[in-house]
Protein backbone atom coordinates (compact mmCIF):
# COMPACT_ATOMS: atom_id res chain seq x y z
CA UNK A 1 0.00 0.00 0.00
CA UNK A 2 2.53 2.91 0.96
CA UNK A 3 4.24 1.85 -2.82
CA UNK A 4 1.34 1.27 -4.45
CA UNK A 5 -0.36 4.18 -3.49
CA UNK A 6 2.14 6.55 -4.94
CA UNK A 7 3.57 4.61 -8.05
CA UNK A 8 -0.27 4.36 -9.04
CA UNK A 9 -0.30 8.44 -9.02
CA UNK A 10 2.86 9.18 -10.43
CA UNK A 11 5.06 6.46 -11.94
CA UNK A 12 7.46 7.64 -14.04
CA UNK A 13 8.48 10.08 -11.01
CA UNK A 14 12.68 9.52 -9.84
CA UNK A 15 11.58 8.32 -6.02
CA UNK A 16 15.48 6.59 -5.35
CA UNK A 17 19.09 8.13 -5.88
CA UNK A 18 22.36 6.14 -5.10
CA UNK A 19 25.82 6.32 -6.12
CA UNK A 20 24.19 7.94 -9.19
CA UNK A 21 21.88 6.11 -10.46
CA UNK A 22 18.37 7.22 -10.58
CA UNK A 23 15.01 4.60 -9.84
CA UNK A 24 11.67 5.51 -10.67
CA UNK A 25 8.53 4.33 -8.79
CA UNK A 26 7.71 1.71 -12.01
CA UNK A 27 11.02 0.39 -11.40
CA UNK A 28 10.68 -0.02 -7.94
CA UNK A 29 7.53 -1.81 -8.31
CA UNK A 30 8.88 -3.81 -10.93
CA UNK A 31 11.34 -4.81 -8.94
CA UNK A 32 9.16 -5.34 -5.78
CA UNK A 33 6.90 -7.87 -7.57
CA UNK A 34 9.50 -10.01 -8.82
CA UNK A 35 11.19 -10.44 -5.97
CA UNK A 36 8.27 -11.11 -4.24
CA UNK A 37 6.61 -13.51 -6.97
CA UNK A 38 10.34 -15.41 -6.74
CA UNK A 39 10.01 -15.26 -2.70
CA UNK A 40 6.02 -16.93 -3.14
CA UNK A 41 7.54 -19.78 -5.41
CA UNK A 42 10.41 -20.56 -2.74
CA UNK A 43 7.47 -20.80 -0.38
CA UNK A 44 7.74 -17.54 1.34
CA UNK A 45 4.41 -16.11 2.46
CA UNK A 46 2.15 -14.78 5.35
CA UNK A 47 4.05 -14.56 8.68
CA UNK A 48 7.40 -15.57 7.27
CA UNK A 49 10.88 -14.13 8.34
CA UNK A 50 12.63 -12.60 5.58
CA UNK A 51 16.27 -11.81 7.65
CA UNK A 52 18.28 -8.88 5.84
CA UNK A 53 21.98 -7.96 6.62
CA UNK A 54 23.08 -5.21 4.27
CA UNK A 55 23.95 -1.74 4.59
CA UNK A 56 21.49 0.67 2.34
CA UNK A 57 20.88 0.88 -1.31
CA UNK A 58 17.89 0.07 -3.46
CA UNK A 59 17.66 -3.70 -3.29
CA UNK A 60 17.17 -2.77 0.80
CA UNK A 61 14.36 -1.00 -0.43
CA UNK A 62 13.03 -3.92 -2.57
CA UNK A 63 12.97 -6.75 -0.09
CA UNK A 64 11.19 -4.35 2.41
CA UNK A 65 7.98 -3.93 0.35
CA UNK A 66 8.38 -7.32 -1.43
CA UNK A 67 8.28 -8.88 2.59
CA UNK A 68 4.83 -6.40 3.23
CA UNK A 69 3.62 -7.60 0.02
CA UNK A 70 3.90 -11.30 1.04
CA UNK A 71 2.58 -10.66 4.07
CA UNK A 72 5.51 -11.58 5.55
CA UNK A 73 7.98 -10.41 8.71
CA UNK A 74 10.84 -8.28 7.36
CA UNK A 75 14.02 -8.94 9.89
CA UNK A 76 16.46 -6.35 9.38
CA UNK A 77 19.73 -7.05 11.52
CA UNK A 78 22.40 -5.06 11.91
CA UNK A 79 25.55 -5.32 9.58
CA UNK A 80 28.26 -4.51 12.28
CA UNK A 81 27.27 -7.79 14.29
CA UNK A 82 29.97 -10.59 14.87
CA UNK A 83 29.14 -14.15 13.90
CA UNK A 84 27.53 -15.23 16.99
CA UNK A 85 24.98 -12.09 17.45
CA UNK A 86 24.25 -13.06 13.44
CA UNK A 87 23.45 -16.62 14.55
CA UNK A 88 21.34 -15.58 17.81
CA UNK A 89 19.27 -13.01 16.23
CA UNK A 90 18.63 -15.51 13.02
CA UNK A 91 17.85 -18.19 15.29
CA UNK A 92 15.70 -16.29 17.85
CA UNK A 93 13.52 -14.91 14.80
CA UNK A 94 13.71 -17.93 13.27
CA UNK A 95 14.70 -16.55 10.02
CA UNK A 96 12.98 -18.91 6.54
CA UNK A 97 14.85 -16.28 3.18
CA UNK A 98 17.78 -14.55 4.30
CA UNK A 99 19.27 -11.68 2.05
CA UNK A 100 22.95 -9.83 2.30
CA UNK A 101 25.50 -8.68 0.79
CA UNK A 102 28.90 -10.51 -0.37
CA UNK A 103 31.24 -9.65 2.07
CA UNK A 104 28.92 -11.54 4.86
CA UNK A 105 28.41 -14.92 2.99
CA UNK A 106 32.00 -16.82 4.50
CA UNK A 107 30.56 -15.68 7.97
CA UNK A 108 26.58 -16.43 7.30
CA UNK A 109 27.52 -20.04 5.93
CA UNK A 110 27.80 -21.93 8.44
CA UNK A 111 24.62 -20.50 10.11
CA UNK A 112 22.46 -20.70 6.60
CA UNK A 113 23.67 -24.17 6.83
CA UNK A 114 23.09 -25.31 10.72
CA UNK A 115 19.60 -23.21 10.37
CA UNK A 116 18.60 -25.01 7.19
CA UNK A 117 17.87 -21.66 5.54
CA UNK A 118 16.96 -22.64 2.09
CA UNK A 119 16.47 -19.51 0.35
CA UNK A 120 19.73 -17.77 0.90
CA UNK A 121 20.16 -14.84 -1.63
CA UNK A 122 23.35 -12.44 -2.14
CA UNK A 123 22.33 -9.16 -3.24
CA UNK A 124 25.65 -7.66 -5.02
CA UNK A 125 27.81 -10.88 -6.17
CA UNK A 126 27.70 -14.53 -5.86
CA UNK A 127 29.00 -16.95 -2.94
CA UNK A 128 28.56 -21.02 -3.17
CA UNK A 129 25.96 -20.61 0.04
CA UNK A 130 23.75 -18.26 -2.17
CA UNK A 131 21.78 -17.48 -5.74
CA UNK A 132 22.75 -14.18 -7.12
CA UNK A 133 20.06 -10.90 -6.41
CA UNK A 134 19.32 -10.61 -10.35
CA UNK A 135 19.28 -14.04 -11.27
CA UNK A 136 16.83 -14.85 -8.54
CA UNK A 137 14.21 -11.99 -9.45
CA UNK A 138 14.70 -12.58 -13.14
CA UNK A 139 13.74 -16.20 -13.60
CA UNK A 140 10.39 -17.37 -15.32
CA UNK A 141 8.00 -17.17 -13.09
CA UNK A 142 4.47 -18.92 -12.31
CA UNK A 143 3.37 -17.21 -8.91
CA UNK A 144 1.39 -13.86 -9.10
CA UNK A 145 3.27 -11.24 -7.60
CA UNK A 146 -0.78 -9.53 -6.17
CA UNK A 147 -0.64 -8.37 -2.34
CA UNK A 148 -1.85 -10.63 0.27
CA UNK A 149 -4.28 -9.49 2.87
CA UNK A 150 -3.28 -9.08 5.97
CA UNK A 151 -4.22 -8.47 9.57
CA UNK A 152 -3.31 -5.05 10.53
CA UNK A 153 -2.52 -6.71 13.86
CA UNK A 154 -0.02 -9.10 12.19
CA UNK A 155 3.87 -8.21 12.37
CA UNK A 156 5.17 -6.45 9.49
CA UNK A 157 8.85 -5.83 11.13
CA UNK A 158 11.02 -7.29 13.34
CA UNK A 159 13.72 -4.75 15.26
CA UNK A 160 16.31 -5.94 17.33
CA UNK A 161 17.14 -3.70 20.00
CA UNK A 162 19.40 -4.29 22.80
CA UNK A 163 17.98 -4.75 26.07
CA UNK A 164 19.32 -5.00 29.94
CA UNK A 165 20.08 -8.56 29.34
CA UNK A 166 22.92 -10.40 27.29
CA UNK A 167 21.22 -10.54 24.44
CA UNK A 168 19.09 -8.35 21.84
CA UNK A 169 15.64 -8.54 22.01
CA UNK A 170 12.99 -8.32 18.62
CA UNK A 171 10.26 -5.76 18.83
CA UNK A 172 7.28 -6.53 17.05
CA UNK A 173 6.00 -3.44 15.04
CA UNK A 174 2.39 -4.04 12.91
CA UNK A 175 1.39 -3.75 10.09
CA UNK A 176 -1.40 -1.17 11.17
CA UNK A 177 1.04 0.66 13.57
CA UNK A 178 3.52 1.26 10.53
CA UNK A 179 1.15 1.92 7.80
CA UNK A 180 -1.13 4.59 9.88
CA UNK A 181 2.08 6.34 11.61
CA UNK A 182 3.00 6.81 8.06
CA UNK A 183 0.20 8.19 6.68
CA UNK A 184 -0.71 10.45 9.77
CA UNK A 185 2.37 11.82 9.56
CA UNK A 186 2.44 12.32 5.68
CA UNK A 187 0.73 13.44 2.70
CA UNK A 188 0.72 10.58 -0.49
CA UNK A 189 2.73 11.86 -3.59
CA UNK A 190 0.67 13.36 -5.99
CA UNK A 191 3.40 15.11 -8.16
CA UNK A 192 3.88 17.98 -6.05
CA UNK A 193 7.75 18.62 -5.99
CA UNK A 194 8.09 17.35 -2.27
CA UNK A 195 12.07 18.00 -2.21
CA UNK A 196 14.90 15.39 -1.31
CA UNK A 197 15.49 13.04 1.66
CA UNK A 198 19.25 12.33 2.48
CA UNK A 199 19.10 8.96 4.44
CA UNK A 200 22.17 7.92 5.93
CA UNK A 201 20.31 6.18 8.89
CA UNK A 202 20.45 2.46 8.50
CA UNK A 203 17.66 0.11 7.22
CA UNK A 204 18.02 -2.03 11.10
CA UNK A 205 17.23 1.21 13.02
CA UNK A 206 13.93 2.61 13.39
CA UNK A 207 14.60 5.91 12.32
CA UNK A 208 16.08 4.15 8.81
CA UNK A 209 12.91 2.22 8.51
CA UNK A 210 10.41 5.10 9.18
CA UNK A 211 13.12 7.87 7.10
CA UNK A 212 12.59 5.18 3.71
CA UNK A 213 8.99 4.40 4.43
CA UNK A 214 8.16 8.00 4.60
CA UNK A 215 9.95 9.38 1.59
CA UNK A 216 8.23 6.80 -0.24
CA UNK A 217 4.82 7.43 0.23
CA UNK A 218 5.57 11.20 0.31
CA UNK A 219 6.78 11.65 -3.15
CA UNK A 220 9.93 12.82 -1.23
CA UNK A 221 13.31 11.46 -3.03
CA UNK A 222 15.17 9.18 -1.61
CA UNK A 223 19.24 9.80 -1.34
CA UNK A 224 20.37 6.71 -0.05
CA UNK A 225 23.90 6.68 1.49
CA UNK A 226 25.32 3.03 1.88
CA UNK A 227 27.14 3.87 5.28
CA UNK A 228 27.39 7.69 6.83
CA UNK A 229 30.77 9.69 6.15
CA UNK A 230 30.79 12.93 6.99
CA UNK A 231 32.80 13.88 4.29
CA UNK A 232 30.41 11.96 1.65
CA UNK A 233 27.66 13.23 3.13
CA UNK A 234 28.42 17.27 2.20
CA UNK A 235 29.39 16.36 -0.87
CA UNK A 236 26.16 14.69 -1.70
CA UNK A 237 23.87 16.80 0.13
CA UNK A 238 25.72 20.02 -2.13
CA UNK A 239 25.34 17.53 -5.50
CA UNK A 240 22.02 16.66 -5.06
CA UNK A 241 20.60 19.64 -3.40
CA UNK A 242 19.08 17.74 -0.71
CA UNK A 243 15.94 19.86 1.63
CA UNK A 244 15.30 17.23 4.09
CA UNK A 245 17.92 15.08 6.21
CA UNK A 246 18.43 13.12 10.07
CA UNK A 247 21.21 12.76 11.94
CA UNK A 248 22.13 11.06 15.03
CA UNK A 249 24.46 13.82 17.42
CA UNK A 250 27.64 11.47 16.40
CA UNK A 251 27.23 12.19 12.75
CA UNK A 252 26.04 15.90 13.37
CA UNK A 253 29.57 16.65 15.50
CA UNK A 254 31.59 14.65 12.36
CA UNK A 255 30.09 16.61 10.29
CA UNK A 256 30.82 20.24 11.34
CA UNK A 257 34.24 19.43 12.39
CA UNK A 258 34.99 18.32 9.07
CA UNK A 259 37.68 20.39 7.21
CA UNK A 260 34.78 20.48 3.88
CA UNK A 261 32.19 21.89 5.72
CA UNK A 262 32.68 25.92 5.79
CA UNK A 263 33.36 24.50 2.24
CA UNK A 264 30.14 22.72 1.02
CA UNK A 265 27.15 24.85 -0.25
CA UNK A 266 24.34 24.21 2.47
CA UNK A 267 21.65 26.16 1.90
CA UNK A 268 19.35 23.76 0.44
CA UNK A 269 18.96 22.02 3.30
CA UNK A 270 15.85 23.25 4.55
CA UNK A 271 15.25 20.82 7.67
CA UNK A 272 17.28 19.10 9.56
CA UNK A 273 16.54 16.29 12.13
CA UNK A 274 18.59 14.62 14.76
CA UNK A 275 17.81 12.02 17.34
CA UNK A 276 18.48 8.60 18.83
CA UNK A 277 20.82 9.53 21.17
CA UNK A 278 21.44 12.46 24.23
CA UNK A 279 22.32 15.71 21.98
CA UNK A 280 25.18 17.14 23.92
CA UNK A 281 24.25 20.93 24.36
CA UNK A 282 28.06 22.09 22.78
CA UNK A 283 27.20 20.72 19.45
CA UNK A 284 23.87 21.53 18.38
CA UNK A 285 24.46 24.92 19.71
CA UNK A 286 27.64 25.38 17.41
CA UNK A 287 25.53 23.59 14.61
CA UNK A 288 22.92 26.22 14.81
CA UNK A 289 25.85 29.11 14.64
CA UNK A 290 27.14 27.20 11.57
CA UNK A 291 24.68 26.16 9.57
CA UNK A 292 22.32 28.59 7.30
CA UNK A 293 19.85 30.72 9.19
CA UNK A 294 17.29 28.94 6.72
CA UNK A 295 18.08 25.43 8.50
CA UNK A 296 15.59 24.27 10.57
CA UNK A 297 16.58 22.06 13.51
CA UNK A 298 14.20 19.85 15.41
CA UNK A 299 14.98 17.05 17.66
CA UNK A 300 12.86 13.83 17.57
CA UNK A 301 12.61 11.50 20.67
CA UNK A 302 11.18 7.63 20.56
CA UNK A 303 12.03 4.26 20.78
CA UNK A 304 11.78 1.34 18.40
CA UNK A 305 9.31 0.16 21.03
CA UNK A 306 6.45 2.98 19.97
CA UNK A 307 7.51 3.00 16.20
CA UNK A 308 9.96 6.09 16.23
CA UNK A 309 9.27 9.73 17.49
CA UNK A 310 7.06 10.50 20.21
CA UNK A 311 8.24 13.91 20.91
CA UNK A 312 9.90 16.62 19.08
CA UNK A 313 11.51 19.70 20.11
CA UNK A 314 10.73 22.41 17.27
CA UNK A 315 12.55 24.37 14.52
CA UNK A 316 11.14 27.75 16.87
CA UNK A 317 12.90 25.93 20.05
CA UNK A 318 16.37 26.18 18.37
CA UNK A 319 16.02 29.62 17.75
CA UNK A 320 18.90 31.50 19.20
CA UNK A 321 18.47 34.95 17.72
CA UNK A 322 16.36 36.48 20.85
CA UNK A 323 17.03 38.95 23.29
CA UNK A 324 19.38 37.63 26.23
CA UNK A 325 16.96 36.43 28.59
CA UNK A 326 15.18 34.76 25.39
CA UNK A 327 18.47 33.00 24.27
CA UNK A 328 18.92 31.98 28.14
CA UNK A 329 15.37 30.25 27.88
CA UNK A 330 16.01 28.78 24.88
CA UNK A 331 19.57 27.17 25.92
CA UNK A 332 17.70 25.29 28.58
CA UNK A 333 15.33 24.78 26.40
CA UNK A 334 17.70 22.96 23.82
CA UNK A 335 18.36 20.24 26.78
CA UNK A 336 14.85 18.90 26.35
CA UNK A 337 13.60 16.79 23.93
CA UNK A 338 10.42 18.65 23.09
CA UNK A 339 6.53 17.74 23.66
CA UNK A 340 4.27 14.82 22.70
CA UNK A 341 3.51 14.94 19.03
CA UNK A 342 -0.06 14.25 18.51
CA UNK A 343 -1.81 10.82 19.41
CA UNK A 344 1.07 10.75 22.33
CA UNK A 345 0.97 10.70 25.60
CA UNK A 346 3.32 11.08 28.50
CA UNK A 347 3.24 10.59 32.05
CA UNK A 348 5.97 10.73 34.91
CA UNK A 349 5.64 8.25 37.80
CA UNK A 350 6.86 8.40 41.14
CA UNK A 351 8.74 5.21 42.80
CA UNK A 352 5.49 4.22 44.39
CA UNK A 353 4.18 4.18 40.37
CA UNK A 354 1.57 7.08 40.83
CA UNK A 355 1.33 9.69 38.85
CA UNK A 356 3.30 13.06 39.73
CA UNK A 357 1.31 15.80 38.89
CA UNK A 358 3.79 18.69 39.82
CA UNK A 359 5.90 20.09 37.20
CA UNK A 360 9.24 20.41 37.35
CA UNK A 361 9.89 16.96 39.53
CA UNK A 362 11.74 13.88 38.42
CA UNK A 363 10.74 10.28 37.55
CA UNK A 364 10.04 7.53 35.66
CA UNK A 365 8.93 8.07 32.03
CA UNK A 366 6.18 6.56 30.61
CA UNK A 367 4.63 7.05 27.17
CA UNK A 368 0.69 5.77 25.73
CA UNK A 369 0.16 5.83 21.85
CA UNK A 370 -1.70 3.65 19.68
CA UNK A 371 1.91 2.94 18.33
CA UNK A 372 3.29 0.96 20.55
CA UNK A 373 4.53 -2.01 19.74
CA UNK A 374 2.81 -5.30 19.89
CA UNK A 375 5.69 -7.19 22.33
CA UNK A 376 9.27 -8.30 22.12
CA UNK A 377 9.42 -11.70 20.07
CA UNK A 378 9.45 -14.79 22.48
CA UNK A 379 9.87 -12.78 25.35
CA UNK A 380 6.35 -12.61 27.37
CA UNK A 381 8.17 -11.60 30.61
CA UNK A 382 9.96 -8.74 29.55
CA UNK A 383 6.86 -7.51 27.27
CA UNK A 384 4.85 -7.71 30.88
CA UNK A 385 8.16 -5.13 32.17
CA UNK A 386 7.77 -2.87 29.23
CA UNK A 387 4.18 -2.97 28.71
CA UNK A 388 2.34 -1.80 31.82
CA UNK A 389 -1.40 -1.31 31.62
CA UNK A 390 -0.91 0.27 28.00
CA UNK A 391 1.95 2.04 28.87
CA UNK A 392 5.47 1.94 27.63
CA UNK A 393 8.08 1.91 30.40
CA UNK A 394 10.35 4.22 28.53
CA UNK A 395 13.23 3.20 31.40
CA UNK A 396 14.07 6.62 31.59
CA UNK A 397 13.81 9.36 34.44
CA UNK A 398 12.57 12.42 33.82
CA UNK A 399 10.30 15.34 34.36
CA UNK A 400 7.59 18.06 32.37
CA UNK A 401 8.20 21.71 32.91
CA UNK A 402 5.49 24.47 33.27
CA UNK A 403 5.18 24.32 29.45
CA UNK A 404 4.84 20.91 28.79
CA UNK A 405 8.24 20.15 28.16
CA UNK A 406 10.04 16.71 28.82
CA UNK A 407 13.25 16.63 30.13
CA UNK A 408 15.04 13.66 30.49
CA UNK A 409 17.65 12.84 33.30
CA UNK A 410 19.36 9.80 32.77
CA UNK A 411 17.99 5.97 32.17
CA UNK A 412 16.46 3.10 34.77
CA UNK A 413 18.61 1.16 33.12
CA UNK A 414 22.54 0.69 32.61
CA UNK A 415 21.91 1.18 28.97
CA UNK A 416 24.35 2.78 26.91
CA UNK A 417 23.55 4.69 23.68
CA UNK A 418 26.61 5.64 21.62
CA UNK A 419 26.35 6.96 17.94
CA UNK A 420 22.38 5.92 18.28
CA UNK A 421 23.23 2.62 19.16
CA UNK A 422 21.76 0.74 21.58
CA UNK A 423 24.64 -1.30 23.72
CA UNK A 424 23.68 -3.51 26.77
CA UNK A 425 26.56 -3.44 29.19
CA UNK A 426 25.63 -6.95 30.04
CA UNK A 427 26.59 -8.41 26.88
CA UNK A 428 29.90 -6.68 27.08
CA UNK A 429 30.27 -7.80 30.60
CA UNK A 430 29.97 -11.41 29.56
CA UNK A 431 32.76 -11.35 27.04
CA UNK A 432 34.92 -9.93 29.50
CA UNK A 433 34.24 -12.28 32.44
CA UNK A 434 34.84 -15.32 29.64
CA UNK A 435 38.89 -13.61 30.26
CA UNK A 436 41.01 -15.95 32.17
CA UNK A 437 42.58 -13.30 33.72
CA UNK A 438 39.42 -11.32 34.75
CA UNK A 439 37.49 -11.98 38.23
CA UNK A 440 35.04 -9.50 37.55
CA UNK A 441 34.14 -6.44 35.89
CA UNK A 442 31.30 -3.48 35.18
CA UNK A 443 30.80 -1.44 31.98
CA UNK A 444 29.17 2.17 32.38
CA UNK A 445 29.00 4.91 29.49
CA UNK A 446 30.66 7.88 29.94
CA UNK A 447 29.77 11.33 28.21
CA UNK A 448 31.50 12.19 25.25
CA UNK A 449 31.12 14.89 22.74
CA UNK A 450 32.17 12.49 19.78
CA UNK A 451 29.42 9.56 20.28
CA UNK A 452 27.34 11.01 23.13
CA UNK A 453 28.36 8.19 25.24
CA UNK A 454 31.05 6.22 24.79
CA UNK A 455 31.93 2.65 26.57
CA UNK A 456 34.48 2.32 29.60
CA UNK A 457 34.95 -1.03 31.27
CA UNK A 458 36.34 -1.41 35.01
CA UNK A 459 37.54 -5.10 35.51
CA UNK A 460 39.21 -6.17 38.56
CA UNK A 461 42.10 -8.47 37.62
CA UNK A 462 42.39 -12.24 39.04
CA UNK A 463 46.23 -11.93 40.12
CA UNK A 464 47.14 -8.29 41.06
CA UNK A 465 50.83 -9.52 41.05
CA UNK A 466 50.71 -9.86 37.53
CA UNK A 467 48.95 -6.74 36.18
CA UNK A 468 47.08 -7.33 32.95
CA UNK A 469 47.42 -4.88 30.16
CA UNK A 470 44.08 -2.47 28.83
CA UNK A 471 45.59 -3.46 25.07
CA UNK A 472 45.06 -6.77 25.95
CA UNK A 473 41.92 -6.52 27.34
CA UNK A 474 41.05 -4.46 23.63
CA UNK A 475 42.70 -7.40 21.66
CA UNK A 476 40.70 -9.99 23.37
CA UNK A 477 37.58 -7.82 22.55
CA UNK A 478 38.59 -7.96 18.94
CA UNK A 479 37.34 -10.66 17.69
CA UNK A 480 33.95 -11.40 20.32
CA UNK A 481 32.68 -7.64 19.96
CA UNK A 482 31.42 -5.48 16.71
CA UNK A 483 33.66 -2.60 17.24
CA UNK A 484 30.67 -0.11 18.37
CA UNK A 485 30.39 -2.46 21.42
CA UNK A 486 34.27 -2.35 22.19
CA UNK A 487 35.05 -0.15 25.70
CA UNK A 488 37.26 2.62 24.51
CA UNK A 489 38.20 3.33 27.52
CA UNK A 490 39.46 0.65 30.36
CA UNK A 491 40.29 1.26 33.77
CA UNK A 492 41.18 -1.35 36.88
CA UNK A 493 40.17 -1.52 40.50
CA UNK A 494 40.56 -3.43 43.53
CA UNK A 495 37.03 -4.03 43.87
CA UNK A 496 33.76 -2.96 42.41
CA UNK A 497 31.33 -1.22 44.99
CA UNK A 498 28.24 -3.63 45.56
CA UNK A 499 25.12 -3.15 47.87
CA UNK A 500 24.11 -5.88 50.41
CA UNK A 501 22.65 -7.72 47.48
CA UNK A 502 25.94 -8.00 45.68
CA UNK A 503 24.71 -5.98 42.82
CA UNK A 504 27.04 -3.54 41.71
CA UNK A 505 26.87 -0.19 42.44
CA UNK A 506 27.21 1.67 39.28
CA UNK A 507 25.90 4.93 39.97
CA UNK A 508 29.45 5.14 42.21
CA UNK A 509 31.35 3.77 39.00
CA UNK A 510 30.08 6.77 37.64
CA UNK A 511 30.71 9.51 39.99
CA UNK A 512 34.45 7.89 40.95
CA UNK A 513 35.34 7.95 37.35
CA UNK A 514 33.37 10.38 35.42
CA UNK A 515 35.86 13.18 36.30
CA UNK A 516 38.76 11.15 34.96
CA UNK A 517 36.37 11.15 31.58
CA UNK A 518 35.33 14.72 31.32
CA UNK A 519 33.16 15.35 27.99
CA UNK A 520 35.87 15.43 25.03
Amino acid sequence: MLLNIPASIVSEQEIITFEGKRYTYSHLLEKTGNLAAALKLQGIGKGDRVGLITTNNPEMVEVFFSAFQLGATIVPINYRAKADEFAFMVEDAGVKALLFEERYGDILAPLIIKCGIETAICLDGTHEIAENYDNFINQPKEAKNDHEEVDPDEIAILLYTSGTTSHPKGVMITHGQITSYVMNHTEVADGTDRGASLVSIPGYHVAGVTSLLNSIFNGKRLILMRQFNAEEWLEILEKEKANHAFLVPTMLKQTIDHPNFETTDLSSLENLSYGAAPMPLKVIEEAIKLFPKTTNFANAFGMTETTSTVSVLGPEDHKLDGTPEENKIALNRLTSVGKPVPGVEIMILDDDSQKIEEVNVEGHVYVRTSRSMKGYWNRDEETKDTLVDGWVNTEDRGWIDEDGYLFLGGRNSDMIIRGGENISPAEIEDVLLAHSEISDVAVIGVPSLEWGEEIMAIIVAKNPDNPLSSEAVTEFCRSKLASFKRPAKINFSKELPRNSTGKILKKDLLEQFILENEVK
